[in-house]
Parts: C-alpha cells; structure tokens; sequence
C-alpha cells in the first residue's frame, strides 16, 4: 500500500524514545514500574527543543531512509525537509504506526525468540574460539610443531572476527540480516570438518581462519538485529542476555574442550562444533524472520508493484539513484573512518580491545597456573573459568536495575529524548571491578596460598569485563543510531586484533614474569583505562555534539 505522509518507524514506533510504546509483554512488565515513575517522556519529534537536524534524522529512522551519506545528509538538511516527508504516493512504508508488519510491533513472545537465536548463535561462534585452546599442548605434538605455531589456530580464528565484520555489518544493512546469517554459516560449519580431518598444521590454520571469518558475522549482526526489533526503553534487558552470550562461549570452550581432549581426542573439539552449528543453522532455517525494516519495505515495495502493476513504487530509501553495491562500498569504508575519526568509538574500541585480549590471555593463564604449577589435568584444569562465568551471571543480573538507572537518568537529563550516557554509571564500576580480579588472581596463585583464592578472583573479572561491554555496547548504540552496526563493527575490528595476537606471547609473559607479575602489569593496564566510562559519562554529550554521525 502506498502513503502519502510521512511514513511510520522502522527504527522506532512512534518515538523513538518513548517508554510506553512498546505492546505489552515479558519484556515491557520488566520495565513498567520505572516507565510510569518517569513519566515525563515526550515524544521527540512533537517536542519544541529537538533541532531541525535531529528532526530530520528521526524522520529517516521513521522511513527506513537511514543510509544517505553526509553530503546528502546536508543538502536534505539545508532544504528543510527529508525525502520521508515529501508527499508521494509512490512511496511505500509501513500501514500506519500499529502495522503488524513492522518488526516493532511484533509479538513480544517472537521477539525473545529472536532474541534466544542470535544469542545461541554467537555463544556457539564464541565456545568454537576457545574451545581449540584445550587441544594446544596435544595439536603441537601431533603435527611436530612449537606451542607458539599451534596457538596460530586460536589467532588466525580471531583475525578472521575481525576482519569478517567489514564485510558482514555493510552486507546485512543492504541485502537483510538472514542471508548473511544463512550465507556465512554454511561455510562456517563445513570448515570444522576441514578442521576435525586435517592432516597437517597448515590445513588446520587455513580452515581455523576461514571459521573465523564467517562464524564472525554474529558478532556484528546480532545487536543489529536487536535494534530492528526492540526500542530503547526494551533494548536493555535483551541486550543484556545477549551480551553473556560471546563471552560465556569462550569460558565453557576451555572446560569442555578439556575433556574431551583428554579423554577423547582434539579433533572431537571441532565435532562437537560441528554438532552444535547444525542444529543452531536449523533454528536459522526455519525459525529466523528477516528482521531488517529497511529489506522488509524494499520487499513490500516489490510485491505490491507486482501486484499493482506500478513500477513506480518503491520504498524510501530506495530513492536517489544509489545502487547496492555504492551503499555497500560506502558502509565497507564507514567502520575503519569511524574507528579513528571518531573520540567515543575510538577509547571505547581500544578499552574493549584491552579487556578482551585479557579474557583470551586468561585461556593461557590457566593452564599455566592450575596445570603446570598445580598439576591439575587438562579437564579439571579448565574448571576455575566457572568462577568467570558466575561473575558474567551477576553482571547480567544488575540489567533491571541499570535499566531503571538509565529511565531515570533520561528523563532528568535527556529532556525525555535519548540519553546515551544514562548508559554509563554501572560500567564506571565495572571498570574498577577488572583490576580487583586480575590483582587477586596473581597474587593468589602463590604456591602456599589454597587454589579456591586463586578460583574465586575469576568472579570480579568476569563481572566487571560484561558490565562493562553491556554498557558501552549499549552506549555506542545510543550515541550512533544511523551508524550503530558501523560502530560496533569498528569495535569489534579492534578488540578481535587483540583478542588474537596478545596471547601468543601471554604464554612467555606469564612463564617470565610469573603469574604474579604479569597479572599485576596487566591490573595496572586496566587500572589506566578504567576512567574512560566516567570520560564520557561527564563529557560525553559535549563531544557528541561535535560529530555529525551521533544522534
């Protein structure tokens, strides 16, 4: 069907902001009690405050017309209007603002579905990171290779992280989430075979690369698809049962893949990823709706010219000429502009990038420390990461209370509009929380000192590092609402480069310095950053104001 007004959200229902649009649900009880104690939300675009550039850009978020550049940006912006608000009958959006089509407006139930999937997914992509790590020892000494080649197979998984999400974020913003969800896990799951069967250390390198590169496509893709589907007032708690997802994967990945290499073999690691990926491409299959309002229009557009015989019907964004691949070329290039033109994407990278090459350290760390100096083996030896685990629980815990926080902070700062910062208070905590656990670690591991000291350090790390990734996730996503997946892709850019080559000299460091030392240099690395949160939390608004891509 065609409209003649300004079309309804694809990003947004009717405010982008609002806490009392969202249908009621599971989601929606959680956050009810603190909507209705803030109940001076306004909508933005009725509000006499927002400035003709935020109008324009929630009239794009409306439409789905989200990915013009900066120069088209400034000539619709001097013109005073948006190509959403032109009256033509040719464009198509949604059928008004309760349109069962908008992925909005879907019933909660589907939407946690959603939500349970791509978490699924990328815990499966994350465990398939670590869960190699278990096999080092054995992988050298089948092939007749260094320790430090065999942990190539961990690295080059990582580069492939951050290399993959170039390709994949830009991708899932032109051609929609699923095929690049469907297209890069086909390859993904037949390279564990390459992997399970490889005869020598090359063929392992090579396959282990190439699983990286598409299993990385979650890693980007998945908040996006969250954003297609929950407001921001939702967003938290799904943000925050996704956010355990990628770091519970690598902490069960040790655990696991410890015992079946030293009970089965090493190659039953990659078996058992290649197990669990099949079913999780199933749930892909059959249980996945493309998510992205902007393919779901440019379908919409397609079907109703078929059935109409007007080929003049098309959706918003579809207007000016701009062809897929210039749209893609254009959002290839964004990620690595915004990495270093942008100061919030930048620190926030470089803090993510430091904490996560921590937690990959951490899977060198162990086996050193409870394997070597305590003579567990390998599959008791991976055990203490369940103490990680336990503080990534507590963090996702505190989701209620960080969403009420960000409610009341919204409605006392933001003017009833988005507030990123409202964001920041828990990971302020979080920041501090990382230097207590790697300082009680190292020095916990003296000899004389009971394992369970030692074990027990692991839940301040693991709290700290999720509060601290949900939060700035969220941040970045709230700050960047055009250019959300682009900044998250920038993210994920660097800390997987860390991730992958920080541990192929942890395994020196750690045996040179000592556990003692080298944790105590690398608190002291946390300790430097952890003000970062608080950065932006007091100036975070005044250096937004200065960039044209945040909101």
């Amino acid at each position: 069907m065609t409209t003649d007004a300004p079309t309804p959200s694809t990003t947004t229902k009717e405010s982008y902001c609002s806490t009392s649009t969202s249908s009621s649900s599971a989601a929606q009880s959680s956050l009810e009690k603190a909507a209705t104690n803030y109940a001076d939300f306004q909508d933005v675009e009725s509000s006499d405050s927002v400035s003709a550039r935020e109008r324009l850009e929630l009239s794009r978020i409306r439409s789905g017309a989200a990915d013009m550049d900066l120069d088209e940006q400034e000539q619709e912006l001097q013109r005073g209007m948006s190509r959403v608000d032109s009256k033509n009958p040719d464009v198509v959006g949604w059928d008004g603002p309760n349109d069962p089509a908008n992925p909005f407006n879907w019933p909660n139930r589907k939407k946690w579905r959603i939500t349970l999937i791509v978490a699924l997914v990328t815990f499966c992509v994350a465990f398939a990171s670590s869960v190699f790590t278990a096999g080092i020892s054995s992988i050298a000494a089948d092939f007749d290779v260094s320790s430090t080649v065999a942990t190539l197979g961990l690295t080059l998984y990582v580069v492939g992280f951050a290399t993959g999400p170039l390709v994949f974020a830009p991708m899932s913003e032109v051609y929609g989430r699923n095929v690049v969800y469907i297209g890069t896990w086909i390859p993904f799951m037949l390279f564990q075979i390459g992997c399970a069967l490889s005869k020598n250390a090359a063929t392992l390198l090579v396959s282990r690369l190439i699983c990286g590169i598409a299993g990385s496509s979650p890693l980007s893709n998945a908040a996006g698809t969250l954003g297609d589907i929950w407001t921001p007032a939702e967003r938290g708690d799904a943000m925050s049962f996704f956010t355990l997802a990628p770091f519970a994967g690598p902490v069960f990945g040790p655990i696991i893949g410890g015992f079946l290499t030293e009970y089965v073999s090493w190659r039953w690691t990659f078996w058992l990823v290649l197990i669990v990926s099949g079913v999780m491409f199933i749930f892909l299959l059959i249980a996945m709706p493309e998510t992205y309002g902007k393919t779901l229009l440019e379908r919409k557009a397609a079907r109703l010219r078929k059935e109409t015989g007007n080929e003049n019907l098309h959706a918003a964004h579809e207007r000016g000429g701009v062809s897929h691949m210039q749209r893609l070329g254009q959002s290839i290039v964004r990620p690595v502009v915004m990495l270093f033109t942008e100061p919030i994407v930048f620190l926030i990278a470089l803090y993510c990038a430091v904490v996560y090459a921590i937690l990959y350290m951490n899977f060198v760390a162990y086996p050193i420390v409870y394997q070597r100096e305590r003579g567990w083996g390998m599959g008791v030896g991976g055990l203490p990461f369940l103490a990680i685990g336990f503080g990534m629980v507590c963090a996702i815990a505190t989701s209620p209370y960080q969403t009420k926080l960000y409610l009341k902070l919204t409605a006392e700062r933001g003017n009833g509009k988005i507030y990123p910062e409202g964001r920041l208070p828990f990971a302020i905590f979080g920041g501090f929380c990382l230097p207590v656990g790697l300082f009680w670690f190292g020095w916990a591991t003296l000899p004389q000192v009971h394992w369970i000291c030692s074990v027990l350090a692991g839940i301040p790390f693991g709290f700290g590092m999720v509060i601290l990734f949900l939060c700035m996730f969220s941040y970045l996503v709230d700050s960047y609402l055009l250019y959300a997946a682009s900044s998250l892709a920038a993210n994920t850019l660097l800390r997987s480069l860390f991730g992958a080559f920080f541990p192929l000299f942890a395994s020196r460091m750690y045996i040179e310095l000592s556990p003692r030392w080298a944790c105590t240099l690398l608190g002291f690395i946390s300790l430097a950053m952890a003000p970062i949160p608080f950065l932006f939390y007091k100036y975070g608004q005044a250096i937004r104001a200065r960039s044209k891509r945040t909101f």
